[in-house]
């Protein structure tokens, strides 16, 4: 192997982890953004999402406390993903979050395009939980690390 592609290997860390942070700032402000509309009960947010799903929950009087429930998972979500050592569980979190969007939309009564836009929040809850996907796969060494510290020990 010649010097210039052993040099061309040396850089490969620090592209993955250029692009774990791209990833990352994608989810952080994809759900910082959209708290403005969860925590100050957004029309579009209440009548649109949150109050349909809490009456298909049979809790129609508690719209307030779901909306909320999502707006502090996903602060926590996005807190941990934004800082490296806690990367892997934030991005667990999103997949789930994400998850239950794409679940709720799709099985729901939310429908794919509430909001008759395109389906944009649908498509960016696609692509957040992608994102989230590839930052879990990049950092399962660092959740394989956190996990197996909970571990009994090993008795000989």
């Amino acid at each position: 192997m010649d010097q210039a592609s052993k040099q061309g290997w040396r850089y490969t860390p620090n592209l993955i982890s250029a692009v774990s942070w791209l990833a990352a700032g994608w989810i952080a402000w994809e759900f910082f953004y959209y708290e403005q509309f969860k925590l100050n009960a957004a029309e579009g947010s209440v009548e649109g999402v949150f109050q349909p799903l809490a009456n298909w929950f049979g809790i129609p009087g508690h719209e307030p406390f779901v909306r909320w429930s999502v707006a502090l998972l996903e602060i926590a979500a996005a807190t941990l993903v934004l800082n490296q050592p806690t990367r892997w569980f934030g991005a667990l979190m999103t997949m789930g979050l994400m998850g239950g969007a794409i679940f709720f939309h799709t099985i729901g009564p939310i429908g794919i395009d509430p909001y008759n836009d395109g389906a944009m929040l649908f498509k960016e809850a696609c692509f957040t939980f992608t994102i989230a996907t590839f930052l879990a796969v990049l950092h399962r060494g660092d959740a394989f690390s956190a996990v197996s510290r909970f571990r009994a020990p090993a008795h000989a």
